[in-house]
């Protein structure tokens, strides 16, 4: 089959959204189908990328690192005759997934939506943001999704949410995935020798986009909390985003920001070194329709201490791979943080 995929964010990010596009459309292509990712320009994309057209974008769009495309449809119907799509797999309900319906209809080409976030959580990067554009979010993802041929949700609880929200197309789960063999073996001495960090301390950490809709600012404080009861405690943070000037403030403000390591963005070798230099991976977001660095640093043997949210719950299980705790609560994350450095070696690896 001739499969387009359209996306309002791909590389330089590096999200779950992104890598999800990437595992897909590779195991299309060795499957034998043929893959056109459509997604806007960015400043920093690679000059040369198989099966991918770019189109016009504003960039950083409202201060974030994203792109957002202008809507063009005529720039892609030339694309379109030429590719020949028997399916278009729209990856957003908004912007480029407008252009998909209206490139879908004419030709009564199929389409597909991957509902990958859940999109109330991200309106504080929209001018006006209030608790009724969230509704008003929820009802225009709701109506979109309805007007498709087939809904993907990752997780099933995002599945049962799309339905009890009037979503009456078809909906399918179907996680992403993660290929498990890439996380199974990395460096922990070696990252912790390169950012200065004691072989023996106990280290907890989190690797995503640093920005609000992560709960980034919740999860800073717990960690500091944590920090500052426990001496041989570190947290790193791995990834770049508008909330790290936030973060370190936090920590300083606790007099443990030494204890803070920003490494930035991280691929390959050293971000599977990441997932092994900690012994507990944090995570706080509320957004995540499947957490796909969960199942990253599982693969890796890290546990996970996270907040209970639609994704989250289906991967960790409370004291028998991590801990999740009911709701934002500082003081019970910085708990659960120590409860996971109470534990002996042997009940660390049994989880």
């Amino acid at each position: 089959m001739n499969i387009v995929m359209m996306t309002n964010t791909y590389k330089p990010i590096l999200g779950g959204l992104e890598k999800s596009i990437e595992v897909f459309s590779s195991e299309y292509r060795k499957r034998g189908h043929h893959v056109l990712i459509v997604a806007p320009e960015f400043k920093d994309a690679s000059q040369r990328e198989y099966g991918v057209l770019r189109v016009p974008a504003i960039q950083n769009f409202n201060g974030t690192d994203f792109s957002v495309e202008l809507p063009v449809p005529n720039h892609l119907f030339k694309a379109f005759k030429k590719f020949r799509p028997d399916i278009i797999h729209t990856h957003h309900p908004f912007l480029i997934g407008d252009t998909a319906l209206r490139m879908s209809a004419p030709q009564n080409i199929p389409i597909i939506f991957t509902n990958h976030t859940l999109y109330e959580k991200n309106t504080h990067y929209v001018p006006g943001d209030s608790k009724a554009m969230k509704q008003f979010v929820v009802r225009l993802a709701t109506g979109f999704a309805n007007l498709c041929d087939h809904v993907i949700a990752p997780s099933q609880s995002v599945a049962d949410l799309l339905i009890s929200r009037g979503v009456r197309t078809p909906v399918t789960v179907l996680p992403t995935g993660i290929d498990v063999e890439k996380f199974k073996t990395g460096n922990c001495s070696a990252f912790r020798k390169l950012f200065g960090i004691p072989q023996d301390a106990f280290v907890a950490g989190i690797i995503s986009r640093m920005a609000p809709e992560k709960n980034i600012v919740f999860l800073s404080q717990a960690a500091a909390v944590f920090l500052a009861k426990n001496k041989n405690a570190w947290f790193v943070v791995v990834g770049d985003g508008p909330s790290l000037d936030e973060i370190k403030t936090i920590f300083r403000e606790l007099n443990v920001e030494s204890r803070l390591v920003c490494a930035g963005s991280l691929k390959d070798t050293q971000l599977v070194n990441a997932y092994h230099a900690l012994n507990v991976f944090a995570f706080a977001s509320h957004s995540e329709t499947q957490g796909l660095v969960l199942a990253e640093a599982m693969a890796a043997g890290t546990p996970v201490a996270a907040v209970d949210a639609p994704g989250v719950r289906e991967v960790v299980k409370d004291k028998m791979n991590g801990r999740l705790i009911p709701r934002d609560n500082v003081g019970q994350f910085a708990n659960a943080l120590q409860w996971m450095a109470d534990l002996s070696a042997a009940e660390t690896a049994a989880m």
